[in-house]
């Protein structure tokens, strides 16, 4: 079990880690869908492109804007620690390893899996609460994309999209994954979080990683496709600590067309004040700080080139996910407290019943990767 913990301007987050397209197939480039199908942006989907009614069990309410500011009575400044705003919100029931089974339909695989390895694994569920909100700048710019932007280069690359959203109503497996790649996250960031990995008896060593990030793709003064130069962020990652690692420096450009242009990294190490390119910053290569348990892809749920796989849409599945989990986000919490054995106190995870995209990806033929199948929940 890894866990990592983010910590910025004095915020604190914390997210628990559970352990393509065929090279032949090619995609025209061709725009994205018609004027009356993007109308459903302002319809019956949310400008995101989700559902907005509610689900037919009443157990998903509808949309109705989520939070674009802080809820009357609760004080907020940019750089604090986020306020729970369901802070009075109370447990509707809990999935143990005793019941999981009455839940499966709900539960995706790795969950289960969790479940039926540790009996200290609970998961509690709460109302569901469709909180999220994005400017208005990001709604109008996912109305445009869905209508211009496309797949380029056999589907690992994307043109005619900015600022949001590229295919907010999906057509193609390879498009969920473009976009949370390309999703919404403001156009600069700074954090520092945490990471460690906890042995059977408990004890760990962490290490606090500071992240700046410019998501050029989310320029807001951007107005053309082709000023993107194909560079959809810049990420640089500087070890604070320990000591043995401290100003150790990750650097890396991600591109929008990874056919065009791939991924291009450097690293900087104290101990010989060298710059060096670094090219297996990607794929199934390890993660620099997560011991060997993690593969770069698999940082931030999936990040780079999707090219190594088939994706194919599963379509929209309910499913129980960590969602509005603000209590383990509270500054009175210490990672003594946050981190078990096994995994993270559970008390402090909320889970909420929402709709989300499910993808899996299939090894193309003639490409190696650790992981031959995988299931992306998006």
């Amino acid at each position: 079990m890894k866990f990592v913990t983010m910590k910025g301007s004095n915020k604190l987050l914390v997210a628990s880690l559970a352990a393509g397209m065929s090279l032949g197939m090619a995609f025209p480039a061709m725009a994205g869908v018609s004027e009356s199908e993007a109308a459903r942006l302002d319809g019956d989907l949310t400008p995101m492109g989700a559902e907005r009614a509610g689900n037919a069990d009443g157990t998903i309410p509808a949309w109705t804007g989520g939070i674009s500011s802080p809820p009357a009575g609760i004080g907020y400044t940019i750089g604090d620690h986020h306020p729970d705003p369901f802070a009075d919100d109370e447990v509707l029931f809990t999935i143990t390893p005793e019941n999981a089974g009455e839940h499966a339909d709900k539960l995706t695989p790795g969950h289960l899996a969790i479940l039926n390895a540790y009996d200290t694994y609970k998961m509690n569920v709460y109302p569901t609460r469709r909180s999220c909100a994005f400017p208005e700048a990001v709604y109008a710019a996912n109305r445009a994309n869905a209508v211009n932007a496309s797949l380029v280069a056999d589907g690992n690359g994307v043109a005619g999209a900015l600022l949001g959203t590229p295919f907010p109503i999906p057509q193609e497996g390879v498009e969920v994954v473009w976009n949370h790649n390309l999703r919404y996250r403001g156009h600069k960031l700074t954090r520092q979080f945490s990471a460690f990995s906890p042995s059977f008896g408990g004890g760990f060593t962490p290490i606090v990683v500071r992240d700046q990030v410019i998501f050029t793709y989310a320029d807001p003064t951007t107005e053309n496709f082709d000023d993107l130069d194909n560079i959809s962020l810049k990420y640089m990652q500087t070890v604070v600590s320990p000591a043995r690692r401290a100003g150790e420096i990750i650097l890396v450009h991600d591109t929008i067309n990874q056919v065009a242009g791939p991924r291009n990294a450097w690293s900087y190490s104290p101990g010989t004040r060298r710059v060096r390119r670094a090219p297996t910053i990607a794929y199934d290569n390890p993660q620099s700080y997560s011991d060997g348990l993690q593969t770069a892809d698999n940082f931030d749920l999936f990040n780079g080139s999707p090219d190594r796989y088939q994706w194919e849409m599963l379509g929209k599945q309910e499913r129980y996910i960590a969602y509005n989990s603000y209590k383990i986000g509270s500054d009175a919490l210490t990672y003594e407290q946050i981190a078990q054995e096994r995994h993270v106190d559970q008390d402090l995870l909320r889970y909420e019943l929402h709709r989300v995209w499910a993808v899996e990806g299939k090894l193309n033929e003639g490409q190696r990767h650790i992981y031959t199948r995988r299931v992306k929940y998006m």
